[in-house]
């Protein structure tokens, strides 16, 4: 949602004392305001409703009415996990007469109680959400369409008149320990309230009141990505060593879209690895301008983390394996292995490792290379066992090279997926056909 947004202007006024705000979000950027939900009175700055993420990488709350702030709250943790779901809910009630219990803010079920700023509202003040003229956006704010959610974002609840827990939209899962979503929460929306985004990207009203959103502007873009089975994307932490070499290239797309230039390496890493399980993804080169070269593959986690020093490079790490662009060679601790084929502009590389047998295979518009069948595991490139594997890219241009990467998310770049490969583990969607006993680098792939 990095340029998209959703509107609607509420027709009448609801209860602007006591609701609830509910969204499980997946950030992909970080040290930027981006706004979860938002509204302004007639355009005007000095009337508005804000829910969003900071600069800091914090959760705040902000409330100006007729130019005086009159609740703020911004929250002393930080969300900077982009591998994962963060549930937020914010509980409004400010009729209450204990002041602590006007504004509460949890995250995955827990209650967040320490705030760096915390203005406190009034008993009984109004929120300006559901004044009648008033534009509310998802994704952007308001009055200024500006400060755009860089991210993901899923079951979208607002509840006019009930102020609720987490409990009602999540439980904590008894095999795991973790916070896991309910995807038919029973509760009354009240007047404006509504429910979007469900299991998807429609903006059709759930919640029985037709209170339905649009796009108002931007692609929503529909991932498999989701709350209940979180798929690998890239990884914008990585790349950061000690010599100062900043390798991390810039990510659009939920992150599956990596763009370098410059006569610089980068290096486009999955945030998800394994170190047992057979795992397919696609990589397809969207452009290249100047000279450039690319090489697509594996990580050995642990040997990435322990470079400290020089450039940590797909083709020159030990135990590290990737696919040159121009010469149909492997390249693993500085030196390649003749096996598949080249590929260019418009190509998709699809990468299956079996660590099961401790095999790596590689197609070419759905061509296995090499002769090779990752189905009966015959014709793969064998690789060092017990080690921890990512996908990735590394990837170099004179002027600009774009990759995007199908870890199974459904999509390529902006444009999804339209006539799926089959996929006997149902888990993910494929351009090409995934060889029978692999799946996808996800959670769920990953308990498979």
């Amino acid at each position: 949602m990095a340029s998209t947004s959703l509107t609607r202007t509420f027709g009448q006024t609801g209860n602007r004392t006591i609701m609830t705000f509910s969204a499980w979000v997946k950030k992909m950027g970080l040290g930027t305001n981006q706004m979860l939900f938002t509204s302004s009175y007639q355009g005007n700055s000095a009337y508005q409703s804000l829910i969003f993420f900071d600069s800091s990488d914090r959760l705040v709350f902000k409330n100006v009415d007729t130019s005086s702030t009159t609740m703020h709250y911004v929250s002393t943790r930080v969300f900077r996990d982009t591998s994962a779901w963060y549930h937020v809910v914010w509980a409004f009630d400010t009729t209450q007469s204990t002041a602590a219990n006007r504004v509460k803010l949890y995250v995955n079920g827990e209650q967040i109680t320490s705030f760096s700023t915390e203005t406190i509202p009034s008993q009984n003040a109004d929120n300006t959400w559901y004044n009648i003229t008033q534009t509310h956006k998802i994704g952007v704010k308001a009055h200024s369409n500006s400060d755009y959610f860089n991210g993901v974002m899923s079951h979208v609840h607002f509840i006019d008149g009930t102020a609720y827990t987490p409990s009602t939209f999540g439980s904590v899962d008894s095999a795991t320990g973790e916070w896991k979503i309910n995807t038919s929460p029973s509760v009354t929306y009240g007047t404006n309230g509504f429910f979007i985004l469900k299991d998807g990207n429609s903006v059709t009203d759930q919640s029985g009141n037709s209170n339905n959103w649009t796009v108002g502007g931007g692609t929503l873009t529909k991932t498999e990505d989701n709350p209940s089975n979180v798929f690998a994307t890239g990884n914008p932490l990585i790349g950061i060593h000690s010599n100062g070499n900043g390798l991390v290239p810039t990510y659009t797309n939920g992150n599956t879209t990596s763009t370098s230039g410059g006569s610089a390496w980068k290096i486009h890493q999955s945030n998800l690895g394994a170190s047992s399980g057979k795992y397919y993804a696609e990589f397809k080169l969207i452009s290249n301008s100047g000279t450039w070269y690319s090489y697509v593959g594996i990580y050995d986690l642990d040997g990435y983390a322990q470079k400290i020093s020089g450039y940590p490079y797909l083709s020159d790490m030990a135990n590290t394996y990737g696919l040159k662009d121009g010469n149909g060679q492997i390249h693993t601790g500085g030196s390649g292995t003749s096996y598949g084929v080249s590929y260019g502009t418009g190509n998709i590389v699809g990468v299956a490792m079996d660590l099961d047998n401790n095999k790596l295979y590689f197609s070419k518009d759905g061509v296995w290379m090499n002769s090779a069948n990752p189905s009966n595991g015959t014709g793969g490139y064998s690789i060092t066992a017990d080690k921890t594997y990512a996908f990735g890219i590394q990837q170099y241009a004179q002027n600009s090279i774009v990759w995007s990467a199908n870890y199974g998310n459904g999509f390529i770049g902006t444009t999804a997926v339209s006539s799926a490969g089959t996929n006997a583990s149902n888990n993910g969607i494929f351009e090409y056909d995934v060889p029978t006993g692999f799946t996808a680098l996800s959670t769920k792939g990953l308990n498979l």
